[in-house]
């Protein structure tokens, strides 16, 4: 697929003129760790010529810091690219940039990077949404056209979602997880956020493809339309903003309008979804992040008695609370005498999840749901704790627990805020998401952040 975008044809031309726009931006957002927009314009002819790119801190390039948010990797620098950057590189497209992050994707503000803040170009007072943000903030921002990030259990499309640009979760296994830096290998992949549907759906599809370096690695489905007749929609939405709530069923209106025939659903397992999701997520946690101990990289002590102590003084020096907390939560569910108490209930009631998602698509051809219960909260905001974030999670970790696509839309405004929704395919249904996504645009266009002056679509 070619993507028209003669904005960024003339980067090298009006690079004074980009600089001009972009510095401002990014000191007011905080969107990148690493940002070096003075960079040059890949040469070659392919789909992605030209347009530079994001790329979150915990994907490998090579040349670029790898910190993944924290003090324990802050001196780290990569040696090679990430397969799905090297496949972008290879289409055309260039990074200009490593984006901020919760540490080591934990967390859904972006508060938890140890290294920088990032703010929500809507509102420079809220939280852009994690663990993504800094990808979600610079293509809300216009900084780029378009950002790579990665999806654990909501960690792209949160953040698309409270930045009011479509956040991509493909199918587990579909884009390469080689040089994606570990927190739960079984949930996360690579994701894309973008202003613009068409260019997700490019960076997909160069991206995207069986991996030698990864063994879990699928091909996916050609992206061919798809006509949509039927979507489910969940019957008992509880615990909703009211600004959230208007934009959903507005969003309702506007799928009817468009012809689609709503399937009012249940999933009994979706209360179940978050608990199991962060026993799993944690457990593995626990045993990925062990490799940073301070000995063959990372942060180190200046002085130590001995090596236990040494790896002591680094983690504790090296990783911040949340991350600590995942790891201790992890350890402790993965204990003798209570990994079958937790870790494998946990795993029993992922595949129940699956299989209720299973029942919504043997009905419908998508589930709808929101992205996040409420839109963009303020930094700092005592409501909205580490804890509140997590239950808030429920519609978004149920695609990874199940491996399954999902897609978050821009669907409307509540409070000058964007609302995110999403839609939710059977495994390898990216082409569902898209064509239903682009059906919406028609009725619901993409509104770009107030004060953004760049379109990369034209």
């Amino acid at each position: 697929m070619s993507v028209p975008a003669p904005a960024w044809k003339q980067f090298q031309a009006k690079k004074e003129a980009y600089l001009a726009y972009a510095r401002p931006w990014e000191k007011k957002v905080g969107a990148f760790l690493t940002f070096r927009p003075e960079a040059q314009a890949a040469l070659g002819s392919g789909p992605l010529a030209g347009l530079p790119f994001g790329v979150k801190d915990n994907i490998a390039v090579e040349g670029f810091p790898l910190t993944c948010g924290s003090k324990m990797l802050a001196d780290v620098v990569s040696p090679y690219d990430a397969t799905v950057v090297a496949r972008l590189k290879a289409a055309g497209a260039f990074v200009i940039g490593k984006t901020n992050l919760d540490e080591f994707g934990m967390g859904s503000s972006t508060e938890n990077s140890a290294l920088g803040k990032t703010n929500n170009p809507w509102d420079l007072t809220r939280v852009a949404g994690g663990s993504s943000g800094g990808s979600a903030a610079a293509v809300a921002a216009g900084l780029v056209p378009f950002a790579l990030g990665t999806d654990t259990g909501g960690s792209v499309r949160q953040p698309a979602g409270f930045c009011g640009v479509y956040g991509f979760k493909p199918t587990y296994g579909v884009m390469s997880r080689y040089g994606l830096t570990a927190y739960a290998s079984s949930l996360e992949t690579p994701g894309v956020l973008s202003p613009d549907l068409e260019l997700v759906k490019a960076v997909f599809e160069a991206a995207a493809g069986r991996d030698i370096h990864d063994q879990t690695s699928l091909d996916p489905q050609p992206l061919e339309p798809r006509p949509i007749r039927s979507i489910a929609v969940l019957a008992d939405l509880a615990d909703l903003d009211p600004g959230v709530r208007a934009v959903y069923e507005q969003t309702l209106v506007h799928l009817k309008a468009l012809g689609y025939e709503l399937v009012p659903v249940t999933l009994p397992t979706l209360e179940y979804a978050v608990p199991a999701y962060y026993t799993i997520a944690t457990a593995e946690a626990s045993a990925n992040l062990a490799r940073f101990n301070g000995i063959r990289y990372g942060h180190r002590p200046v002085y130590s008695e001995n090596p236990e102590q040494l790896v002591r003084q680094a983690r504790t020096a090296g990783f911040g609370d949340e991350v600590k907390t995942r790891i201790m939560l992890g350890t402790y569910v993965l204990r003798s005498g209570f990994q079958d108490q937790y870790y494998t209930k946990a795993q029993k009631v992922r595949t129940l999840i699956r299989n209720d998602l299973n029942k919504v698509f043997e009905r419908a051809d998508l589930l709808l749901s929101p992205t996040f219960p409420v839109p963009a909260f303020v930094h700092g905001d005592k409501t909205m704790n580490e804890f509140q974030q997590k239950l808030a999670d429920k519609f978004t970790v149920t695609a990874n627990l199940a491996g399954v696509p999902a897609l978050s839309f821009p669907a409307g405004l509540a409070g000058g805020l964007p609302v995110g929704m999403q839609f939710t395919a059977p495994a390898f249904g990216e082409a569902r998401l898209f064509e239903a996504a682009a059906a919406f645009a028609t009725r619901v266009p993409v509104t770009a952040c107030p004060g953004t002056s760049l379109d990369w679509s034209k």
